[in-house]
């Protein structure tokens, strides 16, 4: 099941899947470490499926900061572009809700510059980092939607969710910023 909004002519999509499927979108979005290096969940699963070429082309832009995007070539993966940030970690890195906030801004900015219409993002920060599922789910809604009217090529915001868990804070979330439909 997809869940859309329509929000100054972009449609935001969430949906249950996995991030390196996501054919016909122009980037997928890495829940990157400050090297940019392969590790555990959406880098590790981003970058063994876009091959050791990741690796290589990531390694001149390391090290980022928290709410930092950049972004490099998709390699093996289906998409052209691969947009890494890195977020917050939970307690740690402070603000944490607007470091989270530049993340998403930054990355649809950086794809929107590049002249990129479509963009898939996991729940950025709620992993290993720890964030809050359903805070980052706020943040990550309220951040697309604030953005959209500056987006002059981005149409086509995709999250890709893991599991209910993940799925229905941001549907809440979602919900509170826009009018759902399935």
């Amino acid at each position: 099941m997809t869940l859309k909004a329509t929000v100054e002519g972009v449609r935001i999509e969430l949906v249950e899947g996995d991030i390196t499927a996501q054919e016909g979108y122009d980037a997928v979005v890495n829940a990157a470490n400050a090297q940019l290096m392969p590790g555990g969940g959406v880098a590790g699963t981003i970058h063994r499926a876009a091959g050791p070429g990741l690796a290589e082309e990531c390694r001149p832009l390391a090290p980022i900061r928290p709410g930092q995007a950049v972004i490099t070539s998709g390699n093996r993966l289906p998409n052209p572009w691969v947009i890494h940030c890195l977020g917050p970690v939970w307690g740690v890195d402070e603000p944490a809700e607007e470091l989270l906030a530049s993340c998403y801004r930054n990355a649809l900015e950086l794809a929107d510059e590049r002249g990129l219409t479509s963009v898939a993002f996991p729940a950025l920060s709620t992993g290993a980092f720890g964030f809050p599922m359903a805070e980052a789910a706020e943040v990550a809604m309220r951040t697309v939607v604030e953005t959209a009217s500056r987006l002059r090529n981005v149409s086509r915001v995709r999250f890709v969710l893991f599991g209910t868990s993940a799925v229905r804070p941001h549907r809440e979330a979602l919900s509170r910023h826009a009018d759902l439909s399935e």
